[in-house]
């Protein structure tokens, strides 16, 4: 598969919802949580697929801020699981450079959880190949009201003026500065929704839906959404003649 990509034309930033961890586990008669504990493989997966290709962010929807409506026995086996994960994988970020980061509403997050987090991502903030980014406690709509309340704090102290209000403006407050749009999105489980997740970076991301539940997902999928990836044409509002000439 690896042969059919072409290397000048990877993409910078892949982004994934992973979807259908609880239907891998139902399917199988057992509890929710075994499908979360499975996922851990894919999320592997995932990342050494994006690491072997040279992508440099990989932005995984790890838990949303609708996540906390869920029972809280999930809710509370999801957190132990992130800090098992973290923990078996930090010494695996460190030998092969990659770098931790972490989007959303991290105040949410319980103690124990922040912590080990935090602990990871300064530990992994000199690494120099890829980015994986957690998006914890987070969703669209939260991040962009939380935008729009802190550009309102900046009008009001005076520190910008209305007419500095651009796009770039915009984009420099959201969570996501420094780090550039995603090229694909991909999400499993079947569902065709995006699902309040980085709504103003994929305005022009190219989406994939793909029938596999997340706890099958493998470095093949993520081969197989790259070539296909690598065979459309991205426009960005010009026509098609237009990015012949340039």
């Amino acid at each position: 598969m690896e042969e059919n990509i072409n290397i000048i034309h990877i993409p910078t930033h892949v982004a994934i919802i992973m979807d259908g961890n609880g239907r891998w586990a139902q399917a199988q008669g057992e509890e929710r949580i075994f499908g979360h504990q499975n996922g851990v493989q894919a999320v592997r997966n995932a990342i050494e697929a994006a690491a072997e290709l040279g992508v440099k962010y990989l932005t995984l929807y790890t838990f949303s801020t609708e996540n906390w409506n869920r029972p809280k026995e999930e809710i509370d086996a999801l957190m132990d699981l992130l800090i098992s994960a973290v923990d078996k994988e930090l010494d695996n970020l460190m030998k092969n450079q990659i770098r931790l980061k972490a989007i959303g509403n991290s105040q949410d997050l319980p103690k124990n959880t922040y912590n080990k987090l935090s602990d990871a991502i300064e530990k992994t903030k000199h690494n120099k190949g890829l980015t994986v980014v957690l998006a914890l406690s987070y969703s669209a709509r939260w991040e962009l009201t939380d935008t729009m309340k802190r550009i309102g704090n900046a009008l009001k102290d005076g520190s910008i003026s209305v007419d500095q209000i651009n796009e770039n403006l915009i984009q420099s407050f959201l969570c996501t500065r420094n780090i550039p749009d995603p090229d694909i999105l991909i999400r499993t489980g079947k569902e065709q929704r995006i699902s309040n997740f980085l709504l103003w970076q994929i305005a022009y991301t190219e989406l994939f839906f793909l029938d596999t539940l997340w706890p099958d997902f493998t470095k093949n999928d993520f081969l197989k959404v790259v070539q296909e990836f690598q065979t459309r044409e991205r426009r960005f509002g010009k026509i098609s003649e237009q990015l012949i000439s340039e």
